[in-house]
């Protein structure tokens, strides 16, 4: 029986890629660059800062002036956490469901707490959530389980017992490891991948269909 879902955030409970495609074409504006359409960004979203920099301004960690930059990119977005990011549309409607039936959920992101908290408050659902796990609460990070041990932890919930939903090939790793089903939100950034080689126990369209599996 699954007693509790667990959410990544960025492109399965909310959709930040339209804020972090204008902090980057901010930084692009500045250097007198063309804005990006965010349909080219938006592919890259999950990847954060350093997928970001890479297709919007061709710098990767390798870079000498990436720390700085990455920075800059960071300061942008968070002061624009929430100009047009919203849930998805169908996640307002899950969660008051899993509410309803006493299912615990939780956010397991790779996104640090600076963002992650001020973000879902701004979203209207922090106190909702039964536990947040920012990328810089247990010092690791995704594809690693011990964020998702780390909330599970936290909520009392053995992993059997728990649904891991995601849009990234890091968290069906990060899932699988702990011990937790694992579903593909098909409808997130999937970061130009098929999720049909990514070994998880389903893939849904819709935000609902997860019902369909607990």
């Amino acid at each position: 029986m699954i007693q509790a879902v667990l959410f990544d955030l960025d492109g399965t409970l909310a959709d930040t890629a339209p804020d972090l495609c204008y902090a980057l074409n901010c930084m692009r504006a500045a250097r007198r660059l063309p804005l990006l359409p965010l349909a080219t960004t938006r592919p890259y979203t999950s990847l954060g800062a350093r997928g970001l920099l890479d297709v919007g301004l061709d710098v990767t960690p390798a870079h000498p002036d990436y720390d700085a930059l990455r920075d800059e990119f960071l300061d942008i977005y968070a002061d624009n956490l929430c100009r047009e990011t919203r849930l998805f549309e169908g996640v307002t409607e899950l969660l008051a469901e899993l509410e309803r039936r006493a299912v615990l959920w939780g956010v397991v992101t790779n996104k640090a707490e600076r963002y992650t908290f001020p973000l879902l408050e701004l979203l209207g659902v922090r106190s909702r959530a039964a536990c947040i796990i920012g990328g810089d609460t247990t010092g690791r990070i995704k594809p690693d389980p011990a964020p998702l041990l780390a909330a599970i932890e936290r909520i009392g919930i053995a992993p059997q017992h728990c649904v891991y939903l995601g849009d990234d090939r890091r968290d069906m790793e990060a899932g699988r490891a702990a011990g937790m089903k694992v579903i593909v939100a098909g409808f997130g950034y999937l970061n130009g991948n098929d999720p049909e080689t990514w070994d998880a126990d389903g893939i849904i369209d819709r935000p609902q269909d997860l019902l369909r599996y607990l």
